[in-house]
C-alpha cells in the first residue's frame, strides 16, 4: 500500500507523525512525506523519503507584519469558549484565521503541486497534519482515503460545529462561511467540490492521552503517543543522577523558530532560586540577556532531547505545547502549564482536571503563583500519582504498530465504499 504523509513546514507538527510513518514502513508499506521545501531536511533526518513541493509559506512574515496585539488572545478565546460565543465572534475568528493562517500555510503553490503529485503517485492513503488541508484536497483529487492527524485538542471541529449552528440561525441570504468559501475555491481549481468531510477527513487520528482528548463526535482512531523531537544526542551530564529534584523548564521550539526568542526569559528563572531543586531550562538568551543571568541552581541549554531529560525530572514547567505536554504524560511527569496560544488553554485545563498538574492562565501569572504552584507539585504526592495514572492510560492505547492494521482496514472500507 502507498501512504502519503502531508504537513506544511512546521517541524513540531510533523514530528508527531514520524512514529506512525515508520510503523507503516516497517510493516512493508511504501511511505513518502510531502511538504513544503523548508520541511525537507527534517523529513530526511527522520529517515523517511521527502517530497518537497510548492513554495514555503510566509506565516512568520504575516505575524511580524500583523498590527494587532489582541489577535492571539481572541483566537485563544474562540477555540476555548466557542460554545459561549455568538455568530459575530465566531465569524470574526474564522475570517481572520482563514485569511491570515490557513490560507498562508496552505498556499496555492503547495496545494497545486501536491494535487499534481498525488494524481501522479496515486497513494492509497493520505494522512495529513491537522492544519494542512492541502492533504485533504490531494486525497480527494486522487481518490485516496483521507485521515486527519491531530497533534493537539480538536478545537477546530468543536468551534466549527458551534459556528455552523450559529450560521443556521441566520437568514439564508446572510450566511457567510469564510472557511468553506476558501476550501470551495481551492477544490474548484481542481474540479472538486466541497463538503464537511474535507474539513476533518474521513477519519481522525488522535494521539493525545485519553484523558486529554475532546470528544467531538468524529470517527476517530486512537493511537499511543510516541515521543520524537528530531535528531537527538544525550549529553554526558544527563546520564548522571540528579542530587536534588530536577525540574525542566521549556518553551518548546515552535515560537522560537518564528520569533527568535523563547516565551520565558532567563531572568524569570530566579523565581525558583530559593528552592532546593535543580532547574534545567531549554532557553536561548533574549535581548540583553546571557546564560550567566541564570540563578545558581539552574542549567541553561538551548536544546536537550526531552526523551532523555523528562525521565529524570520531578516536574516540568512549560507553555502548553502539545509535544511537551504529551511527552511529560508519556513519562508520568507532573506538569505546571502556563498556556497562552491556540488550544494550549484547553489542554492545560485537561491536565489540571486529570490531577497530573496545574495550569496558570496569563492574567493569573505572578512570580509568587508560579513558585507556589511548582512547590505544591513537588511536595504533594497526589500530582505524581495522577501523572502515573495518566501514563498508564496512555500505555493501554494501541501503539503505532498496532494502529497500522486498523488503518489498512479503513482503506479497504474506503475502496469498497
Amino acid at each position: 500500500m502507498r501512504v502519503l504523509f502531508v504537513s506544511h513546514s512546521e517541524k513540531p507538527h510533523y514530528f508527531g507523525m514520524v512514529p506512525l510513518a515508520w510503523a507503516f514502513r516497517t510493516a512493508g508499506h511504501e511511505v513518502r512525506v510531502a511538504g513544503q521545501p523548508e520541511l525537507s531536511a527534517a523529513v530526511v533526518e527522520s529517515g523517511l523519503v521527502s517530497v518537497p513541493l510548492g513554495a514555503d509559506h510566509k506565516w512568520k512574515q504575516v505575524m511580524q507584519e500583523k498590527d494587532d496585539d489582541t489577535w492571539a488572545a481572541r483566537v485563544v478565546n474562540a477555540v476555548s469558549n466557542s460554545a459561549d460565543l455568538d455568530h459575530d465572534e465566531l465569524f470574526e475568528f474564522y475570517q481572520s484565521t482563514t485569511n491570515d493562517y490557513f490560507r498562508t500555510i496552505n498556499n496555492d503553490e503547495f496545494v497545486d503541486d501536491l494535487v499534481d503529485y498525488a494524481r501522479e503517485w496515486r497513494p492509497d492513503l493520505v494522512i495529513w497534519e491537522q492544519f494542512t488541508w492541502a492533504g485533504a484536497v490531494a486525497a480527494r483529487a486522487c481518490g485516496a482515503a483521507s485521515v486527519r492527524m491531530l497533534w493537539g485538542a480538536d478545537v477546530v471541529t468543536r468551534s466549527r460545529r458551534d459556528f455552523l449552528a450559529r450560521l443556521a440561525e441566520r437568514p439564508e441570504d446572510r450566511r457567510v462561511d469564510p472557511f468553506a468559501d476558501w476550501l470551495t475555491e481551492v477544490l474548484g481549481r481542481h474540479g472538486l467540490e466541497f463538503d464537511e468531510e474535507v474539513v476533518s477527513g474521513r477519519w481522525t487520528l488522535d494521539a493525545a492521552p485519553p484523558d486529554l482528548r475532546l470528544d467531538v463526535g468524529r470517527p476517530t482512531v486512537a493511537m499511543r503517543f510516541v515521543p520524537y523531537c528530531g535528531p537527538a544526542e544525550l549529553p554526558e551530564w544527563l546520564r548522571e543522577k540528579p542530587a536534588r529534584p530536577r525540574v525542566a523548564v521549556t518553551a518548546g521550539i515552535s515560537l522560537r523558530e518564528y520569533f527568535g526568542v523563547d516565551m520565558f526569559s532567563i531572568a524569570a528563572l530566579h523565581v525558583f532560586d530559593d528552592l532546593d531543586i535543580e532547574v534545567v531550562a531549554t532557553l536561548v538568551p533574549g535581548h540583553g540577556e546571557s546564560v550567566s543571568h541564570a540563578p545558581a541552581n539552574a542549567k541553561v541549554v538551548d536544546f536537550v532531547p526531552m526523551q532523555g531529560l523528562l525521565p529524570t525530572c520531578a516536574a516540568v514547567v512549560h507553555i502548553g505545547g502539545a509535544g511537551i505536554q504529551n511527552t511529560a504524560a508519556h513519562y508520568g511527569v507532573p506538569q505546571l502549564v502556563l498556556p497562552g496560544f491556540w488550544d494550549s488553554a484547553v489542554r492545560a485545563e485537561r491536565v489540571a482536571a486529570s490531577g497530573a498538574g496545574l495550569a496558570i492562565h496569563p492574567h493569573e501569572v505572578t512570580p509568587d503563583r508560579v513558585r507556589d504552584d511548582l512547590l505544591r507539585i513537588l511536595t504533594e504526592p497526589a500530582f505524581r500519582e495522577a501523572a502515573e495514572r495518566l501514563r498508564a492510560s496512555m500505555e493501554a492505547v494501541p501503539s503505532p504498530n498496532e494502529v497500522v492494521p486498523e488503518l489498512v482496514r479503513l482503506v479497504a472500507e474506503h475502496r469498497s465504499g
